[in-house]
C-alpha cells in the first residue's frame, strides 16, 4: 500500500482508505452472496474459480499507469468483493467433503489463510528492491492458478445438498436455530478481538520498545512470526477437536485469548523482552485457534441446503465487527498511549463465551 501511495503521489491519509475499502468490498460481497445463496445454488468450485479470476483481474489492475485515487479505490473494492467467493466458499467446499473431521480440514484451510495474512510483514523484511508491480502480478497469478486447480480437480463434494432457488428468508431461517446462534455469536466475539490484534501487533512491539528504550526488536520479522504461528495453532486445534470435541476446544481457545486481553496491559511495565515476546507468541496462537472450529460449528448447525449461505453471512457480520473494533482501538490510541486500551478487546471474547455457555 505504501508503494502505491508513493508511485501515484497519494496523500498520507490514502493508506487507511485503501486498507478499509478492501474490507468494505468483502462485506458487500459476502452480504450479496448470502442473500442470493450463491454458494448453495451453484457449484462451489465454479464460484471459486470465477471469483479467483475476477479478483485477480481487479488486483492486477492496480499497476495501470493511468490510475487515479478513485480508480484505485474502485479496484480495491472489487477485489474485496470477489474475495467473498474465495474464503467462505472454500469453507463450504470443505464442509461438502467432510461430515466428520471438518474441524481438522478447516484447521488446515484457515491455517494457510493466517500464514498468508502474516506474509506482508515478512515481505517488508526480505523484499529488498523487488518491484511492487511484481508482487501484484505474482499474487494475481497465484490466485488464477488456485482457481484453475479448484475447478479442475475439486468436483462437488459427496455431502453437498444444493439449494434450487433464491430464498430471501434464508438468513432469518438460519438464525432461528439456537445452536447456530450460539456458534455464530461465539465467532462474532472472536472476530472482535482477532483482526484488531493482528492490525496492532507492530504497534504493540513499538509501544514496548518506547517504554523500554534499551530493547530493540526486528518488528517486521516478529510481527510475521507472531501472526503466522497462529496457522500452526489452527491445525493443532483441529486435531485436538477430533479428540475432545469441537466446542470444547473452541471455548478453551476463546477463554485463553480473552485472558491475554486482560493480562497484556500489565506486561508492558515488566522489563523482560523474552517474556513479552513469548506472551505475544502464545496470544498469536490462541487468538486464531478457535476460528476454524467456530466455522465448523456454524456449518454443522446450519440447514444442509443453506450451509454455504450460513458460512457467508457469518463471515459478513464478523468482518463488519472487525472494522468497529479496529476503529475503536485506533481512536482510543489518539487519546492515550497507555496499553490499557487493549482491555477493550476482551469485550468480544467475553460475550462470545457467554453465548457458548447458553447452549
Amino acid at each position: 500500500m505504501n508503494d502505491l501511495k508513493l508511485h501515484f503521489l497519494l496523500e498520507e491519509s490514502a493508506l487507511s482508505y485503501l486498507t478499509s475499502i478492501l474490507q468494505f468490498g468483502f462485506i458487500a460481497g459476502t452480504l450479496i452472496f448470502a442473500i442470493l445463496s450463491i454458494a448453495d445454488r451453484f457449484a462451489p468450485s465454479k464460484v471459486f474459480f470465477g471469483c479467483a479470476l475476477l479478483g485477480a483481474v481487479f488486483n492486477i489492475a492496480l499497476i495501470w499507469k493511468g490510475n487515479t485515487f478513485t480508480s484505485i479505490l474502485l479496484f480495491r473494492f472489487c477485489t474485496g468483493f470477489f474475495l467473498a467467493g474465495i474464503y467462505p466458499v472454500g469453507m463450504k467446499i470443505a464442509a461438502d467433503y467432510y461430515e466428520k473431521g471438518l474441524g481438522k480440514s478447516l484447521g488446515f484451510l484457515v491455517g494457510a489463510l493466517v500464514i498468508g495474512t502474516a506474509f506482508p510483514h515478512l515481505l517488508k523484511e526480505i523484499k529488498g528492491n523487488l518491484p511492487w508491480e511484481f508482487v501484484l502480478i505474482a499474487t494475481s497469478s497465484l490466485a488464477v492458478l488456485g482457481g484453475i486447480l479448484m475447478i479442475g480437480f475439486v468436483p462437488n463434494g459427496p455431502f453437498r445438498k444444493a439449494s434450487q432457488k433464491i430464498n430471501l428468508a434464508a438468513i432469518p431461517t438460519i438464525f432461528k436455530k439456537q445452536k447456530f446462534r450460539s456458534a455464530a455469536f461465539g465467532y462474532f466475539g472472536h472476530m472482535w478481538e482477532l483482526y484488531a490484534f493482528w492490525a496492532f501487533v507492530p504497534l504493540l512491539l513499538q509501544m514496548y520498545t518506547n517504554m523500554h528504550p534499551e530493547t530493540t526488536f526486528n518488528i517486521p520479522l516478529l510481527s510475521f512470526t507472531i501472526i503466522a504461528i497462529g496457522g500452526f495453532a489452527c491445525v493443532i486445534g483441529g486435531f485436538m477437536a477430533q479428540k475432545v470435541g469441537v466446542k470444547r476446544v473452541a471455548f478453551t481457545a476463546l477463554f485463553l485469548s480473552c485472558s491475554c486481553c486482560l493480562v497484556a496491559p500489565f506486561l508492558f511495565s515488566i522489563n523482560a523482552p523474552v517474556l513479552f515476546i513469548s506472551f505475544l507468541l502464545f496470544w498469536g496462537m490462541v487468538v486464531i485457534a478457535d476460528s476454524p472450529l467456530f466455522s465448523t460449528l456454524v456449518a454443522q448447525n446450519a440447514p444442509p441446503e443453506l450451509k454455504g449461505t450460513a458460512l457467508t453471512i457469518v463471515n459478513c457480520i464478523g468482518f463488519f465487527i472487525t472494522i468497529i473494533s479496529i476503529l475503536l482501538i485506533d481512536t482510543l490510541r489518539t487519546m492515550t498511549n497507555s496499553p490499557t486500551i487493549l482491555l477493550i478487546l476482551a469485550v468480544g471474547p467475553i460475550l462470545g463465551l457467554l453465548a457458548l455457555r447458553k447452549n
